[in-house]
């Protein structure tokens, strides 16, 4: 028999989600949008059901026969729907990137056995698993990484369209950002510390504004006393950090009106991770790239397929076993963990995003 996977919300990236397990599981999407749901039953396997995810008892419900819960609500309310699910004794895989501490639901996940996966998507996600993994293999002494969602017809900085939830794309712009350097923790404004970056890739050639954001999230913790430097930045067109700028200078408590995020032919993923250090007493450098674009069969945009295929890389190890820890679990604690890594890199590879590695000899 199929196991039974909840989807728990079907915006971009649950969509994404809910039709990459249907290939295997016994999927069920769930969502306050009825439109959505149907959307997606047309050309999946999937069934619906709709629920009001802000309604404690109705997630309860709609979730209770579910071997694995994936959560793929928006950040407001991603920590108490992951409550919500713990609270209920469900295996979970988390990408809703709220602002509260996940390990405040630690000790209750243990006590009911539950693994709870949090920050399961591109960024947090992907470097957390490396930055894991390799913890375990080398000395790391500088672990860095910047990644950026944007579309080519929109350069202008006043043009930006975010890939993803806007209300997570302002938060960015509002929430102190804290990083590493020698082992002290460091917080700074959003938006400081510009830098141009240029990238040349797929057959193009970049030059991005990078600028401070608060993404290193659990990596600061989980990594405390291993790696001395991390630091995360966000990837824009040059001017974006003045037009953010200009638009907070308004007052306004909300995001901008046009803020739609698209499946624009034209969107694109870019990421770079780098880390330095110590391998078998040599100097080392090793570079992760990536870069993904709009897939015009599925219908995907790259930022749903970069999210969306990390966490049900990550689900699938959570279903099969081969990852199981009760309590809170960063990915960084999935990427340590033996066979997990190589698994979801793998994962990803099958279904076009390839990261393309560069090992160095300092």
């Amino acid at each position: 028999m199929k196991k039974k996977i909840v989807v728990l919300g079907a915006g971009r990236v649950g969509k994404v989600i809910a039709a990459d397990l249907s290939r295997e599981f016994d999927v069920t999407s769930t969502d306050v949008n009825a439109q959505a749901l149907e959307s997606l039953v047309k050309q999946y396997p999937v069934k619906t059901r709709v629920t009001d995810l802000g309604d404690a008892k109705a997630v309860a419900g709609a979730i209770s026969q579910a071997d694995l819960v994936i959560c793929a609500v928006p950040g407001f309310m991603g920590f108490n729907t992951l409550k919500t699910v713990i609270e209920a004794g469900k295996d979970v895989v988390d990408i809703s990137f709220f602002a509260e501490d996940a390990f405040e639901l630690h000790e209750l996940a243990f006590r009911r056995k539950v693994t709870a996966v949090v920050d399961c998507g591109i960024a947090p996600g992907t470097p957390d698993y490396l930055a894991g993994y390799f913890a375990e293999q080398m000395q790391i002494q500088d672990f860095t990484f910047m990644v950026g969602g944007l579309h080519f017809h929109r350069s202008g900085a006043d043009q930006y369209l975010p890939t993803f939830s806007p209300v997570d794309v302002w938060e960015e712009y509002t929430r102190p950002a804290r990083y590493v350097q020698d082992g002290k923790l460091v917080t700074m404004p959003p938006l400081s510390e510009a830098e141009i970056v240029d990238f040349r890739i797929g057959g193009h050639e970049l030059r991005l504004e990078a600028f401070n954001t608060d993404g290193l999230r659990s990596l600061i913790t989980t990594m405390a006393g291993r790696i001395p430097n991390m630091k995360e930045k966000t990837l824009r067109f040059p001017g974006h950090i003045a037009y953010i700028r200009k638009l907070q200078q308004t007052g306004k408590p909300w995001v901008p009106e046009t803020w739609t995020p698209q499946e624009d032919a034209d969107e694109f993923t870019i990421m770079r991770i780098v880390l330095r250090g110590f391998q078998g007493g040599r100097p080392k450098k090793i570079t992760h790239t990536v870069f993904v674009t709009y897939d015009p069969g599925t219908q995907f945009s790259s930022m749903s397929r970069v999210t969306g295929y990390s966490c049900t890389g990550v689900a699938r190890c959570v279903l099969d076993g081969t990852y199981k820890r009760a309590g809170i679990s960063p990915p960084s604690y999935v990427g340590e963990a033996p066979g997990c890594m190589d698994r979801i890199f793998a994962h990803l590879r099958a279904r076009g995003i390839v990261f393309e590695r560069v090992d160095e000899e300092l």
